[in-house]
């Protein structure tokens, strides 16, 4: 279905999807395809989940939106549990992952400008990917979002992912935070050194910088525990994330100690949907299912196993170069770049996705079953062996 009137940034889309369940969508043809990619990262309890569902029909009725000029139930009650699950004091919410980064980088900058410093640096990561907002935009790394956007904003200092010692060696007097990702998603699922967080947290702890996390993708349940730093047991001064903490719905979040937080007053910030009603109590439902149903430990172990599985198919394959994973976030890494297994993967009734150019992503949902995951190693494994580097 093409319609002219849309803006083209999204280029030619081949499927129109009308409906879904669980892990399973269908287009306008009839066609069922299993879906690994779950709306990248958003659907982690599967498509018209109905506990979810159940929420937003009931809060419909009642009341939707009401603006952040009253006190909201609902995302009093969602700030509680955020904050229980994070550790961290205080939540502001938005609509996207890209706008609660943009607080988070607001809250740095009010965090320098409260130590008087004039031109804050918040050192950010190569690869990383934090939103297309000027913002975010200026944080993330590479040509292909940026490019066309100048002149970007100042005051973030690109390093290399992972590496320690490129932390304390591009610092200045003017450094104020470290964000990042704790797993990078859009760069192809770059996981870190085991105990890199750690490492970050004490160097923050001594430099008297904030540590900031990208939680958008990683979060709620996706890693095997609720956010990708409680692997490593760490506590960032400031989090964002949205994704799945919605189910579909538009919701982000960013939380912070109540030291930072403290820094927004009346008239610094502010968002006219964030946090409304009806999407805070959808996500209430969502974290209600993710702790009922044990989703974090479902995640760890089903994508353990899905780990095991490709390795063991494609332990052979020459042109497999890597693969790797934490819980549901998992890639196959190619030799050349392979954007064309995306059309194949549809044809034989799999949503998948390529990113990085040779990387193919796999975002199932934390509901995914056994039988669905054996389908979906038996269906992309053929198509991988298939492949050749054009």
């Amino acid at each position: 279905m093409q319609n002219s009137h849309l803006m083209g940034n999204y280029g030619d889309r081949a499927l129109t999807l009308v409906g879904g369940q669980g892990s399973r969508v269908w287009d306008d043809q009839g066609k069922e395809y299993l879906d690994a990619v779950t709306g990248l990262a958003v659907c982690g309890l599967g498509h018209s989940h109905p506990d979810v569902a159940d929420a937003v029909a009931e809060q419909s009725k009642s009341l939707t939106h009401c603006s952040n000029l009253f006190n909201i139930p609902w995302q009093q009650e969602l700030g509680d549990r955020l904050s229980r699950l994070s550790g961290l004091d205080k939540a502001f919410f938005c609509n996207s992952g890209t706008e609660a980064n943009e607080a988070a980088i607001k809250l740095c900058r009010l965090y320098g400008h409260s130590k008087g410093i004039e031109i804050p640096e918040i050192l950010v990561c190569e690869g990383a990917f934090h939103g297309r907002s000027l913002g975010a935009l200026s944080a993330t790394w590479g040509s292909k979002a940026r490019n066309g956007f100048a002149p970007l904003l100042e005051g973030f200092t690109h390093i290399a992912y992972g590496d320690i010692q490129a932390v304390e060696a591009s610092a200045s007097e003017n450094t104020v935070a470290v964000m990042l990702e704790p797993i990078q998603g859009e760069a192809g699922i770059v996981i870190p050194p085991a105990g890199y967080l750690k490492q970050l947290r004490d160097l923050c702890n001594r430099k008297g910088w904030l540590l900031v996390l990208d939680e958008i993708q990683t979060g709620n349940g996706r890693t095997g525990s609720y956010f990708a730093c409680d692997h490593e047991g760490v506590k960032p001064d400031v989090l964002a994330t949205a994704k799945g903490l919605g189910n579909g719905l538009p919701i982000g979040a960013c939380l912070a100690t109540e030291k930072v937080a403290a820094l927004l007053v009346p008239g610094t910030h502010g968002s006219t949907f964030g946090g409304n009603p009806l999407v805070s109590r959808a996500a209430c439902a969502v974290i209600d299912t993710i702790e009922n149903q044990n989703l974090c430990e479902r995640a760890s172990q089903l994508g353990s196993w899905l780990l095991d599985a490709f390795k063991q198919e494609l332990a052979e394959v020459d042109h497999v170069i890597d693969i790797r994973g934490a819980g549901l976030m998992l890639a196959i890494e190619l030799e050349a770049s392979c954007g064309e297994l995306v059309a194949a993967a549809a044809d034989a009734g799999l949503i998948i996705n390529v990113t990085g150019g040779n990387r193919v992503r796999l975002l199932p949902a934390l509901t995914m079953s056994d039988e669905e995951a054996q389908l979906l190693v038996d269906t992309l494994c053929p198509l991988i062996k298939n492949w050749q580097a054009s």
